[in-house]
């Protein structure tokens, strides 16, 4: 069972209500060593293994994501990371919090060709979805390097080019505020039993990364019709774009495949770790492989120039409300992205970034292009709208909790 908590009139009423919901979400059938070094039951205290107390709440089959072993998980930790999340105080001017760029209803994302930060400040590229975060083994476009939710909150709290929560000298006034609330005053020991500083930033990224970790999709009708044996929940429409979207005709499946149709994926049963990035042909200036200065995706980390333009593929869940495309969201359309991958790579006829894409000399050979009769143009349609997990978009546990209730 599990309860939503909305904005409560006392922190007791919190902590009590995660008691209630910790005593039957699962902890009653985690073994005694998983329960060793944690007596409180929070599943904060201890080791990796204590992450096995937590309930996922997942479907039969479905892979349990893999947790730090420095960061278990726990309800109490995942409701810290949940108000931190939508908390306006992690930023700057007190105007933005994580959920401005990653709203709910979106799948996590926000709906701009390109994100926006506190300041007004237009980035480069689209907020990425959220959803099945947990499973990723790297967390931007384009850095391999960032492999852990814990330090990938430091970039938009404390990054300065961009800026997106604008925090960057600020850590100890934000520490201020956040002390400052009563809620946190119980929340933060709650999760963090033992430490005897509680409210700092190490204990902040690691609550947010606990939350992120619990955005986890798995309700769509494809997942009802693959993994719930649901014959009727995909439309006939859908179950042929999902055959063109498995065949070697259209190669889709090579960098979207796999329960979470991304690559890059890893989880407790995972044996070795794959960390993949492309180039998919959108841009060619004048011929020479470039890609947008500035915008080259690995390229500006390793310098190589094999990396000009490569990219992680996001996950195709949730994707018909993702838009618009790409890491620049540059294509407006699933229509509009069918018709790159067609052509094998997109052409920009005039401009500063004319060129055409499919001569790219570091494409990646997954992208070769392909013909779709107007028929078919549709059904793939269908398959990609059968990704949306309605469920996911609405969840309660997921929301604001800052928001009052209706």
């Amino acid at each position: 069972m599990r309860i939503v908590l909305r904005r409560f009139a006392t922190t007791s009423a919190v902590l009590a209500a995660l008691a209630v919901l910790s005593g039957g979400c699962g902890d009653d059938e985690a073994s005694p060593d998983a329960r060793e070094g944690d007596p409180a039951g929070t599943g904060a205290g201890g080791g990796g293994g204590d992450a096995g107390v937590y309930d996922w709440g997942l479907p039969p089959g479905f892979p349990v994501p893999r947790v730090p072993e420095d960061n278990p998980m726990s309800e109490v930790k995942v409701e810290l990371g949940r108000r931190l999340f939508y908390d306006r105080r992690l930023s700057g001017n007190g105007t933005y919090s994580c959920g401005s760029c990653h709203r709910q209803e979106l799948a996590f994302t926000d709906g701009l060709d390109v994100a926006e930060g506190s300041t007004g400040e237009l980035h480069t590229r689209g907020s990425m979805s959220l959803a099945n975060v947990a499973y990723l083994t790297t967390l931007t476009w384009g850095n391999p390097l960032i492999d852990s939710l814990e330090e990938q909150a430091l970039g938009p709290m404390f990054g300065e080019t961009p800026v997106e929560l604008g925090l960057a000298g600020l850590e100890e006034e934000m520490l201020d505020r956040l002390r400052a609330e009563p809620l946190y005053q119980d929340l933060f020991p709650a999760a963090f039993p033992g430490d005897a500083d509680p409210i700092r930033l190490a204990n902040i990224t690691k609550a947010i990364a606990a939350f992120e970790r619990s955005l986890l999709s798995y309700r769509s009708p494809y997942d009802r019709y693959s993994y719930g044996g649901d014959p009727s929940a995909m439309s006939a429409a859908a179950l042929r774009g999902k055959d063109l979207f498995f065949s070697e005709r259209l190669e889709c499946f090579h960098c979207h495949g796999g329960f979470n149709l991304s690559d890059s994926v890893a989880h407790d049963g995972t044996t070795f770790e794959e960390v993949m990035f492309h180039n998919t042909g959108l841009y060619n200036i004048d011929g020479n492989g470039a890609y947008p200065p500035g915008n080259a995706g690995v390229y500006e980390v390793s310098g190589q120039e094999t990396d000009m333009g490569r990219f992680r593929s996001p996950t195709l869940r949730n994707i018909a409300l993702t838009a618009p495309y790409m890491h620049d969201g540059s294509i407006a359309t699933l229509e509009g992205v069918l018709d790159h991958y067609a052509a094998g790579g997109r052409t920009i006829e005039s401009g500063p970034y004319a060129g055409v894409g499919s001569e790219n000399r570091y494409k990646s050979e997954l992208i070769r292009g392909f013909e779709l009769t107007a028929e078919e143009k549709a059904d793939m349609i269908a398959f990609l709208e059968s990704l949306t997990d309605e469920e996911f978009l609405t969840d309660p546990r997921f929301a604001d909790p800052w928001v009052e209730a209706p």
